[in-house]
């Protein structure tokens, strides 16, 4: 009774007062938060932010970022995420050292004969490394740096579910800008990429990216958010438990509000940009992941019967009819070219070939343009220059090594095990995860046949939607201070 009698009174004013002060003080993450945003608007613009001087732009400023961040919201399970990708890391550093180190730190491997020949050839001795193209590794550092910092901080900054639905909305809103300078500029100038003149793809649509590849996947991408956007605000307005028939899913649009009209407007002009792209897979792959990330809430309303059956053939119907509509430089290449290049088997045959020669620590990171030359099949023309190896998980083994790139494809695994079990175990907040799911399948799938996630402008997509998918795979542990924390 005395201790409570002694305790200090604190009078309305000073509350006020208190709380006055807390609200002047920025939110946790914020400057973070808006770096991060930044870097995801601004990446596809130069080109894809394949030059040196905006991938050490965006290193610089996600490391801002990164530094910033707050981990107050972090719980156990974050911290195992960050340890793992703390695995992955260390594991291409040490590799990273041991190809650029004159004096290695594990001597498994002899250097390349390719030493010994230049230094007979020049007359001189030359201080051999693992890298068959001195310093290389370090100057090709930049773009995956870039994705591992923008995964990072998008993990950290959308543990808040506010951030990552803002995030949500950042590549959304940036991929229809995008879609609308695309279109026009393919309408008035399509040999021109800003303010160059293409070196090939001239007829089709590029946008801002040199390859019309990474440019369908990257609209794709955009797309397939949107989509989903469009979808949660229709599921908002349906009645809990609706069958999927016509009749509900008509009250739902009449009481949408003019904004998301807009959102179908925006949606509408990201799907025009892909299909005019005219990439194969690009398109194919965008749609086959916009269904698949369709398919858990369509599941989840449908009930089985004739009014389910005639909406899903419907749909499919309508996809159909944009599909020959808008495809038609799809669908010529498809009955032209087929599903594959011819040139892309050979480049697969050769590069395996690197590989078997340099297994462990590989030919050095981003040397495969000059190695490669060395080892090109016969079998193919030799007309045109391959810098890449068109395959992702290929390009990474043989620059890499064949324990770099198990590794990298066992956090691959990782990320989607995460991310399905976000998808399994959240009821709320679902449309982040599954954002996350088809766009990591989009551009993994893609990645298998092509090299869009090696191009800093797509990969910061990406990565950072992964980051907030991993971030809201989890459930809070605590429940929201308030209602505003409740509402996306």
């Amino acid at each position: 009774m005395d201790q409570i009698l002694r305790r200090p009174v604190v009078h309305a004013d000073e509350v006020r007062a208190f709380e006055g002060s807390r609200a002047l003080k920025p939110a946790p993450n914020t400057i973070a938060a808006f770096i991060l945003f930044a870097v995801i608007v601004l990446a596809p613009l130069p080109f894809g932010s394949v030059d040196p001087l905006p991938i050490i732009a965006w290193c610089t400023c996600l490391g801002i970022a990164l530094c910033m961040a707050s981990l107050r919201a972090l719980d156990t399970r974050h911290f195992l995420i960050l340890a793992v990708i703390a695995i992955v890391v260390g594991a291409y550093v040490l590799v990273l050292h041991e190809q650029v180190a004159i004096r290695p730190w594990f001597p498994v491997a002899l250097p390349d004969p390719v030493w010994q020949a230049a230094s007979d050839a020049l007359g001189s001795p030359l201080p051999a490394s693992r890298s068959l193209v001195r310093d290389q590794p370090i100057l090709a550092l930049g773009a995956p740096l870039a994705a591992t910092l923008c995964l990072l901080v998008s993990f950290i900054v959308c543990i808040e579910r506010k951030r990552a639905y803002q995030l949500l909305a950042v590549v959304a809103w940036s991929g229809s800008l995008y879609a609308v300078y695309g279109i026009g500029a393919f309408l008035i100038d399509p040999g021109r990429v800003l303010w160059m003149q293409k070196q090939a793809y001239f007829t089709v649509l590029t946008a801002t990216f040199i390859n019309r590849n990474t440019a369908a996947v990257y609209f794709g991408a955009c797309a397939i958010v949107w989509l989903l956007l469009l979808v949660e605000r229709v599921r908002q307005l349906l009645p809990r438990a609706a069958p999927l028939a016509w009749s509900m899913i008509a009250y739902a649009l009449k009481r949408l509000r003019r904004d998301s009209m807009i959102g179908f407007l925006a949606f509408f002009l990201c799907c025009v940009a892909m299909f005019l792209t005219g990439s194969r897979a690009g398109v194919l792959l965008s749609l086959l992941a916009g269904g698949a990330a369709l398919a858990p809430f369509v599941w989840k309303a449908m009930t089985f019967g004739g009014r389910s059956l005639g909406v899903l053939l419907a749909a499919a119907g309508a996809l159909l009819v944009v599909f020959q509509v808008l495809g038609a430089g799809v669908i010529g290449r498809l009955d032209s070219e087929g599903l594959a290049d011819g040139g892309r088997l050979e480049t697969y045959r050769s590069t395996l070939e690197m590989i078997r020669d340099h297994p462990l620590l590989g030919t050095g990171q981003g040397t495969f343009a000059w190695v490669y030359p060395t080892y090109r099949s016969s079998a193919w023309t030799s007309w045109g220059v391959w810098d890449r190896a068109h395959s992702t998980p290929l390009e990474i083994a043989s620059d890499m090594g064949l324990p770099v790139a198990a590794i990298v494809v066992a956090g691959w695994a990782g990320i989607f095990a995460v991310l399905g079990f976000g998808l399994w175990s959240r009821n709320r907040d679902r449309i982040i995860v599954v954002a996350a799911l088809a766009v990591a399948c989009l551009g993994i799938l893609h990645s298998l046949i092509d090299f869009s996630l090696q191009i800093p402008g797509f990969a910061i997509v990406v990565f950072a939607l992964v980051g907030a998918g991993l971030a809201q795979s989890f459930r809070s542990l605590r429940p929201p201070t308030s209602a505003i924390d409740d509402v996306p």
